[in-house]
């Protein structure tokens, strides 16, 4: 079994800041490429930002610039720091990985149950 369990959620004023955290337990063998999602209400889910097992970064226009992702591939753990937040950055934030497990050929797609994150003007 594998599990993503995030963390680091909350409540912000406009201009703020937040750290969330990611971290993977389990059967895992290797973490691949991970990511953040988020999904406003009435919205489809949109990828955020993600960073690859030697640390290549990709990251949606619209928070370039204010989002930071690492990784710590050791504590398995995926972090997004977020910067200068904006009302529209509310949403809840899920975490994604791509992991091989013990036991299974291939990788396979874990997501986390999911932060909220609300940005108050």
């Amino acid at each position: 079994q594998v599990q993503l369990v995030e963390s680091g959620g909350g409540l912000v004023q406009a201009g703020g800041s937040l750290t969330l955290s990611c971290a993977g337990s389990g059967s895992i063998v290797r973490i691949n490429i991970m990511g953040w999602y988020r999904q406003a209400p009435g919205k489809q889910r949109e990828l955020v930002a993600h960073i690859t097992r030697g640390a290549n970064t990709n990251y949606a226009e619209s928070v370039k610039g204010r989002f930071t992702i690492s990784r710590d591939n050791a504590k398995n753990t995926v972090y997004l720091q977020m910067n200068s937040l904006k009302p529209e950055d509310t949403a809840v934030y899920y975490c994604n990985a791509d992991i091989n497990v013990y036991g299974s050929t291939g990788s396979k797609s874990y997501w986390g149950q999911g932060t909220q994150v609300t940005v108050s003007s």
